[in-house]
């Protein structure tokens, strides 16, 4: 599975992308994860299977949710406290949980 994780600079989404790739890794999936910014969006959408979005922005999420909806790509807006997820577990189940 392709997973996006969109941030606005991509410094924190490349955090997040990285220990949840490592998670994977861990747990023998098969996940490609990216980070990415919300002004590459429209290029990543065509090979995404799930967008993570991060929660600075929340008030674009319904916008994002929109623009993924016309490419099938199912969209989860992550929590506050995801840069706290130091070895990627706990976004993992939310990929788990909130993936098609």
């Amino acid at each position: 599975m392709r997973i996006v994780v969109v941030c606005g600079a991509g410094a924190s989404s490349t955090f997040v992308a990285l220990r949840l790739q490592r998670a994977a890794a861990a747990a023998r999936l098969n996940y490609e994860v990216a980070g990415s910014t919300e002004s590459s969006l429209a290029e990543d959408l065509q090979f995404t299977e799930l967008l993570l979005v991060g929660p600075h922005l929340g008030e674009q999420i319904e916008a994002i949710r929109a623009r993924a909806a016309e490419h099938r790509v199912p969209t989860i807006l992550l929590p506050d406290d995801v840069f706290g997820d130091a070895d990627g577990t706990r976004t993992l189940r939310l990929v788990q949980e909130g993936a098609p």
